[in-house]
This record gives C-alpha cells, sequence and structure tokens, in this order.
C-alpha cells in the first residue's frame, strides 16, 4: 500500500515538471521536445509517411529552417549518394503509435501536417510520459517480487525523486533513457516468469524486447546477459552446469527468442541495405570507443557532466553491493550486467554527454539500492545515517532539474569548473561574479591593494574593426561580428607584472541582442606570452552578463603565473564561426594589483 501511494507522489511529480514547471512540447529550436538526438530518432517517420523520402531528404533543410530543431542535418551522405540517418530506428518503431494519432490531429486541424508542428511535440512528450508511467508501475510489481512493500515505496523515491532519472521521464520524454527503463523492466519481469514456467509465449517477449532495446540503442545488445544468466548466483560449477542444463532443456525456446530479436534488429540492417547498398553500416562517424583505455574516472566523477557528481543517489547503487552480495537474488546477471554496462558507457570518447547514458540500467541498479535499504529498515542506526543523504540527494537532484531548465539558470554541467560548482551547487541565488567561475577557475573576492593601470584603449584611433553601431563611447569602439572576428589585441609588457600578483582587464560591452548559445558566445581574453608562444589563459564569456540593449562595464581577473612570461594580450574574440551577433568593446584597462 505504501508503495501505491509512493508511486502517487512521483507521478504527481512526473506530470507537474512536464506540464506545469516546463511543458518543453511548447518551447520551439533546441528546447522542444523534438530537437536535438530526439530530432534524429525521429527523423525517420516524416521520412517515411509524410515525404515519402528516406533516401535524398529533400525535405530537410527547409524543416530545419523552420524548426531549428537540429544544428545540422542528423546523418550524413553515404559513397552512393543517399543520406544515411546516424541514430538507428528503435526510438521511432516506439514512437510510431503517438506519431500516427499526432498526423491525424494536425490533418484534421489549422496545424501543419510536416512531421514537426505542435501536435507532434505533444503526441511525443505524451507518448514518453504515458511510457514512463507505465514502467515505473510494473517496476513497483517487479521490485515487489524480492522485496517487502516499505523497501519499494524507498526505491521509488530514490529513482524519481532522487536520480535523473525524472527529468528523462519528465522532460527529455524524446531521449531514449526512459523508454528503454520501461523495456527492462518488462524484460526482467519476462525473465522472471520465464525461470519459474518457461514459455514460448515468454521467449518470444523477451526476444522482442531485446531487440527492441538493441534497435534503439545498439549497445543494449548487452540486455541478453540478464535472461543468459537469471537464477545464478555465483560461478560454481554447479551452478554453471544447472545453468547449461536449463538452457539445454528449454533450447526451442531460446531459439525462438533469438529469432524474435534478430528480426527486429533487421529492420536496421534492411534499412542500411536500403539507402546505403550495405548491410551493415557505422554511422556514427569518427565518435567511437576507447576500449583499452575507458573513462572510467572522468565519466561518474568529473564536474562536466559526471555521472555521479551530478546524480550522487547512485553512489548508494556502489555501496548497496555488499549486502546484495550476501541476500540478493540473481546476483551474477545483476552484477554482471552492472559492471558491463558502467564499463561501455565510461568507454565512449565522448565521456562528457553524462549520466543520462545509464538511467535504463537504473532497473538493475535500483536491485544493490535496495537490497542496502532492507537492510537498514533492519539495523536502526544503519537507517539514521542513510536517511538524511536520501533527502540531502533528493533535493540535489530536484535542483539540478529546476536550474538546468531555467532560463539563464545558475546549472551548465557543460561548462562547469570545480569552483563553480561548489560555489553554487543546491543555491538560487550567488553574486553575478561568481558565474565567472563557469569559464575560469581564477576569481579574486578580496580588495584589491596597490592597483595600478598599465594601459589604457579607448579604441578612438582603431580604424578597422568597427561597425555601423553607435559606439559605447566617442567616435568609435571595436566591433566584433562575421567580418571581424577578433579586437586588436592590447599589450602590456611581462615586466610590468613582476612585483605584482594579479592582472585585471577590464572594458564596457554592450550587445544589441544577447547570445543564448554558450558555445558561441564572444570570450573576452587574458594571455599570457613567452617567447610567443601561449603560457596561459583566462577568458569569460561576455554574453552570460550582458541582455539585449545593455551597456556594462565588465572585468576579469587572472592570477600572475609563477612560470616566466615575456607579454600579457587581452582582446574581445568570437567564440565560434558559427556566431552572427555583434557585440561592441570600449575603454579597456589593464590593471595590477596585490591581493
Amino acid at each position: 500500500m505504501l508503495s501505491k501511494i509512493t508511486w502517487f507522489f512521483c507521478v504527481g511529480l512526473i506530470l507537474y515538471t512536464s506540464f506545469v514547471f516546463h511543458p518543453q512540447w511548447k518551447c520551439e529550436g533546441n528546447e522542444a521536445t523534438i530537437s536535438f538526438d530526439v530530432t534524429g530518432y525521429y527523423w525517420y517517420l516524416p521520412s517515411v509517411f509524410i515525404y515519402k523520402d528516406l533516401k535524398h531528404q529533400s525535405f530537410a533543410d527547409s524543416i530545419r529552417n523552420k524548426y531549428h530543431n537540429a544544428s545540422e542535418f542528423p546523418g550524413f551522405q553515404s559513397g552512393n549518394g543517399n543520406y544515411v540517418l546516424k541514430y538507428s530506428a528503435g526510438m521511432a518503431c516506439m514512437y510510431l503509435p503517438f506519431f500516427t494519432v499526432a498526423h491525424i490531429f494536425a490533418t484534421l486541424s489549422h496545424y501543419p501536417p510536416d512531421g514537426f508542428s505542435p501536435p507532434y511535440q505533444l503526441g511525443i512528450q505524451i507518448g514518453g510520459i504515458l511510457i514512463a508511467l507505465l514502467g515505473l508501475w510494473y517496476f513497483r510489481k517487479l521490485l515487489g517480487l524480492f522485496y517487502n512493500d516499505k523497501v519499494v515505496a524507498i526505491v521509488l523515491f530514490v529513482l524519481v525523486f532522487g536520480s535523473n532519472y525524472l527529468n528523462f521521464a519528465a522532460l527529455g520524454t524524446g531521449m531514449s533513457h526512459s523508454w528503454l527503463f520501461t523495456i527492462y523492466v518488462f524484460l526482467l519481469l519476462n525473465t522472471y516468469y520465464f525461470y519459474q514456467k518457461p514459455s514460448y509465449k515468454y521467449a518470444v517477449r523477451i526476444g522482442l524486447l531485446i531487440g527492441l532495446a538493441t534497435l534503439a540503442r545498439p549497445t543494449e545488445i548487452i540486455s541478453l546477459i540478464i535472461p543468459l544468466l537469471w537464477g545464478l548466483e555465483n560461478f560454481s560449477l554447479a551452478g554453471i552446469k544447472q545453468k547449461f542444463a536449463f538452457l539445454r532443456i528449454n533450447i526451442k525456446k531460446i531459439a525462438l527468442a533469438i529469432i524474435c530479436a534478430f528480426a527486429v534488429i533487421s529492420i536496421q540492417l534492411i534499412y542500411w541495405k536500403y539507402v546505403s547498398g550495405h548491410w551493415l553500416v557505422y554511422s556514427y562517424g569518427e565518435q567511437g570507443f576507447s576500449w583499452l583505455r575507458p573513462h572510467i574516472k572522468q565519466y561518474p566523477f568529473n564536474y562536466r557532466s559526471g555521472w555521479l557528481t551530478y546524480t550522487p543517489m547512485l553512489i548508494f547503487a556502489f555501496i548497496g553491493i555488499i549486502p546484495f552480495l550476501q541476500k540478493g537474488k540473481n546476483k551474477v546477471a545483476v552484477l554482471t550486467f552492472f559492471l558491463l554496462n558502467f564499463y561501455i558507457v565510461s568507454a565512449w570518447d565522448i565521456w562528457w554527454y553524462g549520466g543520462r547514458a545509464m538511467i535504463q540500467s537504473y532497473v538493475i541498479l535500483m536491485f544493490p539500492i535496495a537490497a542496502l535499504v532492507d537492510v537498514a529498515l533492519r539495523i536502526r542506526p544503519l537507517k539514521w545515517l542513510i536517511a538524511p543523504f536520501f533527502l540531502l540527494f533528493a533535493y540535489f537532484n530536484l535542483w539540478v532539474i529546476y536550474e538546468e531548465h531555467l532560463k539563464g539558470g545558475l546549472y551548465d554541467p557543460y561548462i562547469m569548473t570545480k569552483k563553480y560548482f561548489w560555489a553554487v551547487a543546491g543555491r538560487f541565488h550567488i553574486l553575478e561574479e561568481k558565474k565567472k567561475l563557469m569559464d575560469t577557475d581564477e576569481l579574486f573576492e578580496g580588495t584589491p591593494k596597490n592597483m595600478k593601470l598599465l594601459s589604457f584603449n579607448n579604441f578612438e584611433n582603431d580604424t578597422g574593426t568597427w561597425c555601423k553601431l553607435p559606439p559605447i563611447n566617442g567616435k568609435r569602439s571595436v566591433c566584433i561580428n562575421n567580418e571581424h572576428p577578433y579586437s586588436p589585441a592590447s599589450s602590456v609588457r611581462g615586466s610590468l607584472l613582476a612585483n605584482a600578483d594579479w592582472l585585471r582587464a577590464e572594458a564596457m560591452f554592450y550587445c544589441p541582442q544577447k547570445e543564448w548559445n554558450v558555445w558561441i558566445m564572444p570570450q573576452f581574453v587574458v594571455r599570457f606570452m613567452y617567447k610567443g608562444e601561449k603560457l596561459k589563459e583566462n577568458c569569460i564569456r561576455v554574453d552570460r552578463f550582458l541582455d539585449n540593449g545593455l551597456t556594462k562595464d565588465l572585468y576579469i581577473d587572472a592570477e600572475i603565473p609563477k612560470q616566466p612570461f615575456d607579454s600579457v594580450m587581452v582582446f574581445l574574440g568570437r567564440g565560434s564561426e558559427e556566431s552572427q551577433l555583434p557585440v561592441l568593446m570600449d575603454d579597456l584597462k589593464i590593471w595590477s594589483f596585490n591581493k
């Protein structure tokens, strides 16, 4: 009963987050439900059912220009001239019922039936939520097969309130992770029932579920570990012999499961053959795995999207291995999957894509947590030791989700430093100066002493980097734009800083329109040089601190390096060639000071 009440609270939080806090289906561009990776997953459906153009993608540019849902086409041109989609077709297969309803509605309404208008965004949003709630309900039933109701209730709280599962069940509903979570729930349930009473019905379901998981995300082929090793508690000779005996007796059912899995996976093979002429295509280009050097430390602990850094609740999955080894069930299947999945995720070279890749495996990772909870409920001191951390980590998780989706919020894992993390973690308001720590790990917070003005440039004599915008002061201001990507560099001799501890570069800035894409924001740079080579560089992205039509005085501090240097250059530069918005700079001053 308690677990059912907890389930309803979890449902309430998911629905509130999705439809009240941040109704993503109403958003546009890269905040829309169908954007970025989801665009790639989804692209099969409009290609096949609306534009009937799976090979040539002649509609692609018009859609991208209209909705701005992807920075580039989600695929590449193959050797035969046809276009191959980057992502596999599994998610498109799961989206299909919701796409169909949305397309019928769009056709009968005033919305464009183009595959990307609001009905389609809402359709995928609702579809993702329904799948998540379904998976959560049956996850409760799955845990109830092994643990009592109170343990199940606490684990549901841990999952939804305390992990990034909430973010993708309620907000990133088009992403694959909560959908795959539900697939894993059904895979474990059907595996459990198959081992209780082997039948062709469960074998078919297991095969289809493994096939669909693999079709959605190829690395999920490891899901076959679960039915293969289910029931093993150790690698003893007797246990292995018993396992082989069970498999041999049910060989026909297992063969049927394999056929069903291959039938689903063959959808991708047929697609590749149809568009490229090859049965197998590696569609991720230069992205790949470092199998011999997995990012075991960076992936979970780095301040740039580290899995456990931003989802610390899952630390208890590692702690829970100890009681799980003592009293858990299906130890070999659970722990083998746990470790192999973590290895694969850590081996992916783009390790900073964050903890979302672990979400589907939470179905398995919650078993060690449940074992820990089960022990803690029976040992009072342990319960009171763990409970505050559960609450603290749940608060932190909700804070992360709130700040991530708040425009201009404090949380930005892709541009994160250690100092900024500890300056803002769990807080809702900070001094604006602290935001500089998102770009640099140096920020002087005391009172400067012995400040000396080393250089001043009002750019009145500059004739090369100005534009038609009115200057901030005087007759001219530096203007960086497509034509002028960098301002002239103001330089001071290193000898002038011989007795100083810090350098401060200060200037006035103006932008007619703020750039919100962090990756391409203009950067105010301080660069220490030695014999023509860069020794050290600090920068801040000025648009973090500007608003449309705002003129503002900004400065950046840099600690004087201990190594020899002969000059310091200060300039303003475009963050990327994609940057289109101009920024003005004027009255550049360079100071030295002591702490």
